[in-house]
């Protein structure tokens, strides 16, 4: 049985391969309680197999996997009853309002019919659908159904979501809906396992971060920790005097290997895949020169600049894996 201070997730070597595919190769995993936890991947990294595996609908071929203390083999009926699972696409009957889609779900699981309406009127009003409880779903907009999808998880509120792309289709205002439900669970205590490539969704809601390739996490930490691991960022540098931005430009490049990227703003310049120290040592220089700088900024890499130096390719977004469809 799990403690407070336990992991809500704990897995160890869990493996699953189909034919030749290693979908999962000995992954190693620990989600702490109460926490937005975010795991990334390109293609076929293994993000949705590890997902199904957790919630007890694939069983491992090796490894072990608990979850809020329970084995997910041995005890898959007990990790059943505390966790909830939103899909890629949602599960909802686009003929029934949605209302109905949540009082049959709810009577599903025991309720009786009034308990049953009052939990469906308290989910539609605390995800902002009350106006269209009585809709069809199939005139929902993208990002109202994938609110009624998640609100559809929380009919017995779970201790453990996992949200498999959740935002997968959606357009930005779809989106920022589902944010908003993510940060609100999230600030109730339900502990999160959120799979995602988009990696400014990582960025904005995910605590901490698991990048996954080839059926293996690579890297962990904070979304803070993973961007500074990398070592490098960028040099944003705005003159004073426009007119020496050639000499700018022909310093840095001497001093630095390479050149400067230069903006439609004939003050501004940059410089990427710099080291802080390395940065250091260029502004230093450009003030012996006497070249005056209006501002300055270091920044960290983006999320983006972190996945492509740890997989060697660019997130590919609506991916699916076809071993697990």
């Amino acid at each position: 049985m799990a403690t407070p201070t336990d992991p809500a997730i704990h897995a160890v070597g869990l493996t699953k391969h189909f034919g030749d595919n290693h979908a999962v190769d000995g992954l190693d995993l620990t989600v702490p309680a109460g926490k937005v936890y975010g795991l990334l991947g390109p293609n076929g990294a293994g993000k949705t197999t590890t997902v199904r595996m957790l919630a007890t609908l694939l069983r491992p071929d090796a490894g072990t996997a608990t979850i809020l203390g329970h084995d997910v083999v041995g005890e898959a009926d007990a990790v059943r009853s505390r966790i909830a699972l939103t899909g890629q696409f949602a599960a909802l009957d686009d003929d029934l309002t949605g209302a109905e889609n949540l009082r049959i779900l709810a009577r599903l699981l025991g309720h009786r019919p009034r308990p049953a309406a009052e939990r469906a009127a308290e989910l539609l009003s605390s995800f902002g659908l009350e106006d269209a409880a009585d809709k069809l779903v199939k005139s929902y907009s993208g990002g109202m159904r994938r609110r009624l999808d998640i609100a559809a998880s929380l009919i017995a509120t779970p201790e453990l979501l996992f949200l498999d792309e959740p935002t997968t289709g959606l357009d930005p205002a779809g989106r920022n809906q589902v944010w908003e439900t993510v940060r609100s669970l999230a600030g109730q205590g339900v502990t999160i396992l959120l799979t995602t490539q988009y990696l400014d969704e990582a960025d904005q809601l995910a605590d901490r971060l698991a990048v996954i390739d080839r059926g293996q996490v690579i890297a962990e930490g904070t979304p803070d920790e993973l961007k500074a691991a990398t070592g490098t960022g960028a040099l944003r540098i705005r003159l004073a005097e426009p007119h020496r931005r050639d000499d700018v430009v022909h310093l840095l490049t001497a001093s630095l290997g390479t050149s400067p990227q230069l903006d439609g703003d004939p003050a501004a310049l940059t410089v990427t895949a710099i080291e802080p120290q390395r940065a250091l040592a260029a502004l230093s220089q450009l003030e012996r020169a006497g070249i005056a700088l209006a501002s300055f900024a270091l920044e960290q890499p983006s999320l983006d600049e972190v996945f492509l130096s740890l997989t060697g390719r660019a997130p590919q977004p609506d991916a699916t894996e076809p071993a697990t469809a």
